[in-house]
Protein backbone atom coordinates (compact mmCIF):
# COMPACT_ATOMS: atom_id res chain seq x y z
CA UNK A 1 0.00 0.00 0.00
CA UNK A 2 1.51 3.34 -0.96
CA UNK A 3 1.94 6.02 1.90
CA UNK A 4 -0.89 8.23 -0.10
CA UNK A 5 -3.30 4.99 0.26
CA UNK A 6 -2.64 5.08 4.17
CA UNK A 7 -3.57 8.62 4.01
CA UNK A 8 -6.54 8.26 1.94
CA UNK A 9 -7.54 5.50 4.24
CA UNK A 10 -7.11 7.10 7.95
CA UNK A 11 -8.89 10.28 6.11
CA UNK A 12 -12.00 8.46 5.43
CA UNK A 13 -11.66 6.79 8.67
CA UNK A 14 -11.34 9.46 10.99
CA UNK A 15 -12.68 12.36 8.61
CA UNK A 16 -9.22 14.44 9.34
CA UNK A 17 -7.24 15.48 6.29
CA UNK A 18 -3.22 15.16 6.76
CA UNK A 19 -3.56 18.96 7.21
CA UNK A 20 -5.97 18.87 10.30
CA UNK A 21 -3.53 15.44 11.86
CA UNK A 22 -0.39 17.87 10.99
CA UNK A 23 -2.13 20.77 13.25
CA UNK A 24 -3.25 18.40 15.82
CA UNK A 25 0.65 17.69 16.34
CA UNK A 26 1.42 20.78 16.53
CA UNK A 27 -1.61 21.61 19.05
CA UNK A 28 -0.50 18.64 21.16
CA UNK A 29 3.16 19.54 21.17
CA UNK A 30 4.45 15.99 19.27
CA UNK A 31 5.55 18.02 16.00
CA UNK A 32 7.09 21.50 14.76
CA UNK A 33 6.79 23.00 11.62
CA UNK A 34 10.47 20.96 10.81
CA UNK A 35 9.20 17.72 12.05
CA UNK A 36 8.69 16.29 15.56
CA UNK A 37 9.26 18.17 18.38
CA UNK A 38 12.49 17.65 20.83
CA UNK A 39 11.94 14.44 22.64
CA UNK A 40 8.94 13.30 21.39
CA UNK A 41 8.95 9.15 20.45
CA UNK A 42 6.81 7.92 17.55
CA UNK A 43 5.32 6.08 20.68
CA UNK A 44 3.64 8.56 22.29
CA UNK A 45 2.03 9.74 19.40
CA UNK A 46 0.98 6.13 18.09
CA UNK A 47 -0.53 5.93 21.54
CA UNK A 48 -2.56 9.28 21.18
CA UNK A 49 -3.84 8.20 17.61
CA UNK A 50 -4.93 4.85 19.04
CA UNK A 51 -6.67 6.26 21.71
CA UNK A 52 -8.11 9.39 20.06
CA UNK A 53 -8.80 8.11 16.68
CA UNK A 54 -8.91 4.37 16.89
CA UNK A 55 -6.37 3.63 14.22
CA UNK A 56 -4.82 0.39 13.90
CA UNK A 57 -0.51 0.74 14.71
CA UNK A 58 0.63 0.83 10.49
CA UNK A 59 -2.00 4.14 9.93
CA UNK A 60 -0.39 5.66 13.21
CA UNK A 61 2.91 5.17 11.63
CA UNK A 62 2.01 7.05 8.61
CA UNK A 63 0.96 9.80 10.53
CA UNK A 64 3.89 10.13 12.43
CA UNK A 65 5.85 9.88 9.16
CA UNK A 66 3.47 12.76 8.04
CA UNK A 67 4.37 14.98 11.13
CA UNK A 68 8.12 13.82 10.38
CA UNK A 69 7.64 15.63 7.29
CA UNK A 70 6.95 13.27 4.73
CA UNK A 71 4.69 14.48 2.19
CA UNK A 72 1.33 13.07 0.93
Amino acid sequence: MSFQAYLDNIQTKTGKTPDQFRQWGLDRGFSTAEGLADGVKAGAIVTALKDEFSLGHGHAMAIVALLKGKNS
